[in-house]
């Protein structure tokens, strides 16, 4: 798997100049919008929720000493917890939103790479790719929260707080880049196809994903280019990887 988590990031060497000589960026129009809008309306949920929930906690504490800087800490906590699922959400939103938009992006990096398309790629319309991405990334997250929401229970204990780092990031990388493989995934496989090549090659769906989640925490910059970069960058390595399993 750590073989896969290489090839994963090392898909996004290059991706900028890929983008710029097969004129791409216009493709990433539309779903940069969507994430942008996407991003601050979560982001000021996230803001304005966490001080409630953060109150919520803090009044477990019975003692008067060192009530305030309880209710910072808690406050602080929530702030974290209600941005990773708010990460979560933002996430899925626009893969499974942007997904029409990619499917070209895609395609026209296997016709780089390849000269052309295979024969046996499967046609879909504007409403059926959008299907397809609301249908995978309604499982993903539902699958992801199931997994991140213990982990993050781990947040208010000491010391453990930071060894639950590890396992999130991984957990989240893994599900981004579950997305990005499946905009070319969908030519050639059906749904559950797809999802039992993804879960074969976990450790590309997560070296690619753990970029993409490491891109949000860039401000602005990141929640810009981290589609258009990821989505090549997944493109350029799976197609390289079903060549290599087709012979």
């Amino acid at each position: 798997m750590l073989n896969g988590i290489v090839l994963g990031i090392q898909g996004y060497v290059g991706a900028f100049a890929l983008i710029a000589k097969l004129k791409l960026w216009k493709f990433f129009a539309i779903p940069v919008l969507i994430s942008l809008i996407t991003a601050v309306s979560i982001g000021l949920f996230a803001y304005g929720l966490s001080d409630d929930i953060g109150e919520f906690i803090a009044k477990f504490w019975m003692w008067n000493w060192g009530k305030e800087t309880m209710n910072r800490i808690a406050s602080f906590i929530a702030l974290v917890v209600v941005l990773i699922i708010g990460v979560i959400v933002y996430k899925h939103i626009i893969l499974a939103l942007s997904s029409p938009f990619m499917s070209p992006v895609s395609e026209k990096i296997e016709i780089h790479i390849n000269g052309s398309l295979q024969q046996n790629i499967t046609k879909k319309t504007f409403q059926e790719q959008l299907w397809r991405g609301v249908r995978i990334s309604g499982r993903n997250l539902g699958k992801e929260l199931l997994i991140t929401l213990p982990i993050l229970l781990l947040k208010f204990i000491p010391v453990v707080n930071i060894l639950s780092t590890i396992p999130l990031f991984l957990v989240q990388g893994y599900y981004a880049g579950f997305g990005n493989i499946d905009y070319t995934l969908e030519r050639y496989f059906s749904y559950k196809e797809s999802i039992e090549f993804v879960k074969k090659n976990k450790g590309l769906a997560i070296g690619n994903g753990l970029v993409f989640v490491l891109f949000l925490l860039i401000p602005v910059v990141g929640v810009i280019f981290v589609l258009p970069l990821s989505v090549t960058a997944a493109s350029v390595k799976t197609i390289e990887l079903l060549n290599k399993e087709n012979g």
